[in-house]
């Protein structure tokens, strides 16, 4: 059986910092690399951000705020990702985002695919709001859920309510220690729900993400950054430039040499030295 091409997400998720051009500059090199798809993350501050943590100070490049505000200062709104729309469309690039709260899939109905899908994703840590999961499934065309941070009757749990279209291994550490990994519960999640199986890597280095690969998973995300060493909570654990061209390189190599299912053949590069040697 012949594998499916593998969809690479580049996710610039908060990345940018709050800053368009930068979030621009992101699209391009994703695009570049050869990504099929950039994303981003969308939320509500005023819900998402616990109320215990709202005025908690904050240090940021920007001086001293509450966390509330900075979690406002760094968060596109329409103006922004109406801007992200036409940039990404102008370059055939697709993007969509994962959706934080109730508000957020409202919001991101209004960008649909150029094909006129829409495209969501729930994050790990929200897999456990089922009304957010069940809102999401229902309006969207095609779902996408993380399984970090959850054990499997979460997981359960989520997959029955909405179903979702692909199912990604992950573990939500930034960044993720390796032997706590368990690539192979890629196997066990195909063999259990039936799945398509992506993998959403926070570990340093790629090696790690070839073999999800190889293990099977269709859909591939990791974050990205301009510079590992940029302010912000997910630069360390991203990828930069350079990186993401061997990743995309390395992913549709591992398509290649995969090849098919069955018995072995002799391969016409074979032929000349079966010819010599036997």
């Amino acid at each position: 059986m012949k594998r499916v091409s593998t969809q690479i997400v580049a996710e610039i998720g908060i990345n940018h910092n709050g800053n368009l051009d930068v979030a621009k500059n992101l699209i391009d090199i994703a695009q570049t690399a050869g990504c099929d798809f950039v994303k981003f993350q969308k939320r509500n501050p005023d819900i998402c951000v616990p109320e215990e943590q709202k005025n908690k100070p904050k240090s940021t490049p920007w001086g001293e705020m509450t966390y509330l505000e900075y979690k406002k200062k760094i968060e596109f709104g329409a103006e922004e990702y109406r801007e992200i729309d036409r940039y990404c469309r102008e370059r055939s690039m697709r993007w969509f985002a994962s959706v934080w709260d109730l508000d957020s899939v409202e919001f991101m109905k209004q960008f649909p695919q150029p094909t006129g899908a829409l495209i969501m994703k729930i994050p790990s840590a929200k897999i456990t709001d089922l009304k957010l999961c069940s809102l999401a499934r229902a309006n969207s065309d095609f779902l996408m859920i993380s399984t970090g941070m959850s054990t499997e009757k979460e997981v359960e749990r989520c997959i029955n309510v909405c179903l979702p279209d692909v199912v990604f291994h992950s573990n939500s550490s930034y960044p993720s220690p390796v032997e706590e990994l368990n690539l192979n519960y890629i196997h066990h999640l195909r063999k259990k729900y039936g799945v398509t199986v992506g993998y959403s890597g926070h570990e340093f280095g790629l090696v790690t993400t070839y073999a999800a690969v190889a293990l099977g998973a269709t859909w591939v995300e990791r974050h990205i950054t301009h510079d590992r060493r940029a302010w912000g909570s997910d630069q360390d654990a991203s990828i930069e430039p350079s990186g993401l061209h061997k990743l995309v390189r390395g992913v549709r190599d591992i398509e290649v040499a995969l090849g098919s299912d069955g018995p072995r053949k002799v391969t016409k590069s074979e032929l000349p030295k079966k010819k010599s040697l036997r």
